[in-house]
């Protein structure tokens, strides 16, 4: 069965590169509008017209700093006027502060808890007003292996990426009556820009760890945030999808 998402509406944050384009790109393929988001306003209206181009759909391009109540704020007021709001909503957008702890500064905590976790709050916020009178809609929260097995120098990104997973489960919880939908995907090591600075030691002792004996691509977690935003998945809600060659 052939996966179509004609109709609705994706907002995808932090979807200018790496995983969170591969999704906007995949729900695009799907038949839905995308907004595209980051924090340059010329990227993201880049990546904008070349979805559009590709897949001929409409899109938007717009600058949001998740971690930021007036910028979020802003940004549905123009998602709102072009669209009416969102159905789908890809909470991608996150940072990384990496530093040992006791070298980690209040500065390096706040700002990746800020952007990772906070934004999340708050773009949800604001995207699931229509799900909920609509009675329709999906939440895809990304997560991180590392929130589950810890990762030496990520104890802020790792905290992070576990608060969202608690974070999906309560708010499953809360919206069901109103059949809308919540879930988290957890990608392993993926080949994004993030993976690319590592060395060539660093990446082998990693691949080590994983069965499979490689790193994903942005194309198997769209994959599965594709699925999730079907009817395919509409009995499931709460649960963490994990993408990562059975590293965990």
């Amino acid at each position: 069965m052939e996966i179509r998402l004609e109709g609705k509406v994706s907002l995808v944050t932090g979807s200018t590169r790496g995983i969170g384009r591969a999704i906007a790109e995949k729900l695009a393929s799907a038949g839905s509008n995308v907004i595209i988001t980051g924090r340059d306003q010329n990227k993201a209206q880049e990546v904008a017209k070349e979805i559009k181009d590709k897949f001929s759909v409409e899109t938007l391009g717009l600058s949001m700093d998740v971690g930021s109540p007036e910028s979020v704020k802003n940004a549905f007021e123009e998602i709102n006027k072009t669209f009416g709001g969102v159905d789908i909503l890809v909470n991608n957008a996150g940072i990384t502060r990496d530093k040992l702890f006791m070298r980690m500064s209040l500065e390096d905590w706040e700002e990746v808890i800020r952007t990772n976790l906070t934004g999340a709050f708050l773009v949800t916020l604001q995207a699931i007003k229509k799900m909920v009178k609509q009675r329709w809609g999906r939440i895809i929260n990304i997560s991180s292996v590392v929130g589950f097995i810890g990762n030496a120098g990520q104890t802020n990104y790792a905290s992070t990426k576990a608060g969202l997973i608690g974070f999906t489960k309560s708010l499953a919880k809360e919206l069901a009556p109103r059949n809308v939908l919540v879930n988290a995907v957890a990608p392993g090591f993926i080949e994004t820009d993030m993976t690319a600075v590592l060395s060539e030691d660093i990446k082998k002792k990693y691949k080590e760890q994983i069965p499979l004996g490689r790193f994903g691509s942005p194309e198997e977690v769209a994959n599965v945030v594709l699925f999730l935003c079907s009817d395919l998945a509409s009995y499931i809600t709460g649960e963490t999808i994990h993408v990562n060659g059975g590293m965990f």
